[in-house]
């Protein structure tokens, strides 16, 4: 068994890339992703998609557009014939004409913020009904959430605003459907794969946060602040994915989620994360140099916890292979960690993008297949009563040797990037990473749990 493998040693940090720069999606890569949603429409004979964005729910949209409309909300409007139809408030108006694909461009102050001017205004079922949408027979209504409910009709679950919805209602005699799926349903979502462009693109995300959460590790010390330690989690002034944390000791005091002046003290436990589009990266462990510091109800955290995870971590990167059912996954990582012993309740890994989850296949009997081109968090969260937690959370990919290719092809600093991390996880963590796994970011499987003691981490 890989528990019985697995040691705290001495070990050189993984090697940081600094100065990547942001890799911008290509022309032909956003031809061929509305090629694909268009694909996925006819199949399952959707005459238009209406798709909902603001800042917190706009992956969709972004796919097709490139662009969220921040802090106002917005529409997208795409019919099986590809025509496109923007429909937004009065400080995104600008972005119509920079959209990725061609659209046409209509006001609604109602999606500005309070207050704002209205002047123009035309009520919602107008601008809709101008789109065509009330000469349609089935229509799909895109937010963010693909609902998966055992006992409701989730096709008839909208996660949209319900003026928007309404005004949908009141525009057409359309059978509407939650179309959600088309996007990002793991067995054939036009989102769940990407290229070697949308790779690269994403990498940026994952380089980055790893090399946020490798900066922040080394800098933990007695009486330094978590708003240090959250500064050092930011960087190159990217939109953040997740809430910052940066939280020692008791959790959530007052229902507070940020970093606080509060200074770490010896002996506490600490929990960081960081998230950018493509990647997050996390841990949790111990302001200690050794396990003589544990507490005195946690003398066995590492055989009791630390231990048994990155077991499971190393076995989900030495088992995962292109052609697995998801289902296959979780019933792996149920017998290495077991989920009464251990826990563990939310799904052991899923898929990411624009946001830090997109969904996952990776559910129990799930027989969508892992493939070549997904984006992968591997997150799996042990919660034993009394400990501790602890967290390795990184982003790796799924590649083929075709895929592989295209990339060593188009990206030869990313391919030598992949290449380093691989030797890396491989030669000393000593993990027998899988032929077809990529590593996006830094840090994947590299675990000190004392965090001060910086030069040790386990090893396989």
């Amino acid at each position: 068994m890989i528990a019985n493998r697995i040691q705290l040693q001495t070990l050189p940090a993984p090697r940081k890339f600094t100065d990547v720069p942001p890799v911008l999606l290509s022309d032909a890569t956003m031809l061929e992703r509305k090629e694909k949603v268009l694909s996925r429409m006819n199949d399952e004979g959707f005459d238009a998609l209406v798709i909902y964005a603001d800042k917190e729910h706009g992956g969709n949209f972004e796919y097709l557009t490139g662009f969220v409309p921040r802090f106002e909300e917005g529409l997208l409007i795409l019919h099986n014939t590809g025509q496109a139809t923007v429909i937004l408030g009065n400080e995104n108006l600008k972005m119509a004409q920079h959209s990725r694909i061609p659209v046409t461009l209509k006001h609604c102050p109602y999606f500005s913020l309070p207050n704002q001017p209205m002047e123009q205004e035309q009520s919602l079922e107008t601008l809709i009904s101008e789109t065509g949408l009330n000469t349609l027979s089935k229509v799909g209504l895109v937010g963010w959430k693909m609902f998966t409910s055992a006992v409701a009709d989730n096709k008839a679950l909208f996660d949209l605003p319900y003026f928007i919805v309404e005004a949908v209602k009141n525009s057409t005699l359309a059978a509407l459907e939650n179309a959600t799926h088309l996007f990002i349903r793991g067995d054939n979502g036009a989102r769940v794969t990407s290229n070697e462009n949308e790779i690269a693109h994403y990498e940026y995300g994952a380089n980055l946060a790893s090399n946020c959460i490798l900066d922040a590790m080394n800098a933990v010390e007695p009486g330094i602040r978590e708003t240090e330690l959250g500064a050092l989690l930011a960087a190159e002034g990217q939109y953040q994915t997740v809430v910052t944390i940066a939280a020692a000791g008791q959790r959530f005091a007052k229902a507070n989620f940020y970093p606080t002046y509060k200074k770490l003290e010896r002996g506490q436990p600490l929990s960081m994360s960081t998230g950018f589009k493509g990647g997050l990266s996390s841990r949790t462990g111990f302001v200690i140099a050794d396990e003589s510091e544990l507490p005195e109800n946690q003398k066995d955290y590492l055989d009791r916890v630390a231990k048994p995870y990155f077991a499971a971590v190393a076995s989900w990167l030495e088992k995962i292979k292109i052609g697995m059912p998801g289902g296959e996954m979780y019933a792996l990582i149920e017998s290495v960690l077991d989920k009464k012993q251990y826990g563990w309740h939310l799904n052991p890994g899923h898929l990411s993008a624009d946001e830090e989850w997109m969904s996952s296949p990776i559910y129990p009997h799930s027989t969508e297949t892992l493939k070549s081109g997904m984006i992968l968090q591997i997150d799996i969260i042990p919660s034993v009563a009394g400990y501790t937690g602890v967290s390795a959370e990184e982003s790796v990919a799924l590649a083929d040797k075709a895929l592989q290719a295209n990339i060593q092809a188009a990206y030869p600093d990313l391919w030598q990037r992949i290449a380093i991390r691989r030797d890396y996880i491989r030669n000393v963590l000593k993990i027998n990473l899988a032929d077809e796994v990529i590593p996006l970011s830094n840090t994947v499987a590299y675990l000190r749990p004392f965090l001060l003691a910086k030069d040790k981490a386990f090893t396989c």
